[in-house]
């Protein structure tokens, strides 16, 4: 059975389109297609459900998903190691990472590491932490780099590499604009933007007004935190926002008794090796945040 028919099967499995998984593996839709028949043409049985315009797996489909990632993911780790045998740092390095650290935590880190390993081809899918929580335990990515689980499931291991404050915001214009200290129960008698309230950072903010039994009033949701931040900027709401997210547009308030943050960080399989170039990444992220603490216990931003 041809690997690369497995590969169409499983993105069009995990994706539920076959536009989606074409897109993913950058491919035209009818080869995706030509790809799922010849499959089912082989097992001779229908994989997907094709009814009102939904992809669902059929009986077989649910059935042959696992063992087909089972096999694609021992292809990955075969290759890996084969590559590392040579002893440099070379091969292909797969990450999901989050869209807030793809854009303020880690190029840097990128700059340095492709400049440091030209022959290591990188590739990166930017994903909400959630999901690449989930790649990463499917053994799909090799590294997440995202905002780290409250509480890590036992296959996977979880690395804290910076610590991320989170500030109550509001606009300038905000009737809460010209209080240095506001409590939750406040915030709770005005309408708030947050990231999804099933999202890591959700969560925290969601268990602060459970534990107090105050209602959120949220108005506007969506996991970008840089819409977020220029929907509070325009004064349709508060919300809590990374400190280093904060500017001119915004007032940062503190919150009565409360101190918010998150880590942020690097997740990984614990069965599963690391490649040489994710332990070479690895080892520039674990620098990035020690460098990163030292500055911000040295008062510098």
């Amino acid at each position: 059975m041809d690997t690369q028919l497995l590969q169409a099967f499983a993105a069009v499995a995990e994706n539920g389109s076959f536009s989606a998984a074409a897109e993913q593996m950058h491919l035209t839709q009818p080869a995706i297609s030509k790809r799922i028949a010849l499959l089912e043409s082989q097992l001779d049985c229908s994989l997907f459900d094709r009814a009102a315009r939904q992809i669902t797996l059929t009986e077989a489909g649910r059935t042959l998903l696992p063992h087909a990632q089972s096999v694609l993911q021992a292809i990955r780790a075969a290759k890996r190691h084969i590559q590392d045998l040579r002893g440099g740092v070379t091969g292909l390095l797969t990450m999901g990472i989050s869209h807030h650290m793809g854009l303020h935590r880690l190029p840097p880190v990128l700059q340095q590491f492709t400049e440091q390993y030209p022959e290591v081809r990188l590739d990166i899918d930017f994903l909400d932490s959630e999901e690449a929580y989930e790649r990463v335990l499917l053994g799909e990515v090799e590294l997440g780099v995202i905002t780290l689980a409250p509480e890590a499931k036992p296959a996977l291991q979880q690395i804290p590499i910076w610590k991320d404050e989170l500030v109550v915001t509001v606009s300038r214009q905000h009737p809460l604009a010209d209080q240095q200290r506001v409590s939750a129960r406040t915030l709770s008698q005005y309408r708030a933007i947050l990231p999804g309230l099933n999202t890591y950072t959700g969560r925290i903010i969601k268990t602060l007004f459970e534990q107090q039994k105050l209602p959120l009033d949220v108005s506007m949701s969506t996991n970008y935190l840089e819409t977020i931040k220029v929907m509070v900027s325009i004064g349709l709401g508060w919300s809590v926002l990374p400190k280093t997210l904060i500017d001119d547009s915004l007032c940062g308030l503190t919150l009565t008794g409360q101190k918010m943050s998150r880590n942020l960080g690097v997740v990984m399989h614990r069965e599963r090796s690391l490649s040489n170039a994710a332990n070479a990444f690895l080892k520039l992220l674990l620098e990035d945040g020690d460098r990163n603490r030292i500055e911000i216990n040295s008062g510098v931003q």
